[in-house]
């Protein structure tokens, strides 16, 4: 059960009244966390940068490896919306999540993450290497803060304990297996 309540627009003032419907403009709906985002302006604007840096790596990425790198770190940090809504991206782009087949390029972004979200002091110069190999400077410097980025809407959803929205009822993760000790990717991909 969530710990804040969502903003309704109906019952906000008329300056997150307009708040709303630009996110609505924006993204086409107001999910549960931005309905809960709502009641800081200035929080909502600073999370939603999150959509600027997507649009920044998914180019350099790839959608599917961009929702990998997400789901990683989400994963790690156990947060049941995020994983969820990665989860939904991974099965409507084709793909068994946890089966996916994954090249160098996805394990060095995937271990990225995961290492971002469980200890960012604890990135190899190995792991930083693997990224070199394929991102420029520019681009793993925007990788890195879309990540932290996730790691801000991974602690939002559930330090307040955010509700899944019916959208992601039919991909919600069971937390039991998805956080369970091991990683939901191989171990070989951690270095």
């Amino acid at each position: 059960m969530a710990r804040i309540p969502l903003v309704r627009y109906e019952d906000a003032s008329p300056e997150i009244q307009a708040e709303y419907k630009k996110v609505v403009e924006k993204h086409g709906d107001v999910s549960n966390m931005k309905a809960t985002l709502l009641h800081s302006p200035a929080a909502l604007h600073a999370v939603l940068e999150w959509y600027t840096l997507y649009d920044k790596v998914k180019p350099v990425l790839g959608n599917r490896r961009t929702i990998l790198f997400c789901d990683a770190i989400s994963r790690e940090n156990a947060c049941t919306l995020c994983a969820t809504f990665m989860n939904r991206a991974i099965v409507k782009g084709g793909e068994k999540p946890g089966e996916q087949k994954l090249d160098e390029q996805d394990q060095a972004v995937i271990a990225f993450g995961k290492q971002l979200a469980a200890n960012p002091n604890r990135v190899t110069d190995t792991l930083f290497k693997r990224l070199q190999a394929f991102l420029t400077p520019a681009q793993i410097v925007d990788l890195t803060v879309f990540g932290a980025m996730m790691i801000v809407n991974n602690v939002f959803n559930s330090a307040l304990q955010v509700d899944l929205d019916a959208s992601l009822d039919a991909y919600q993760i069971q937390p039991e297996v998805a956080f369970a000790g091991s990683s939901h990717y191989t171990s070989k991909e951690a270095i």
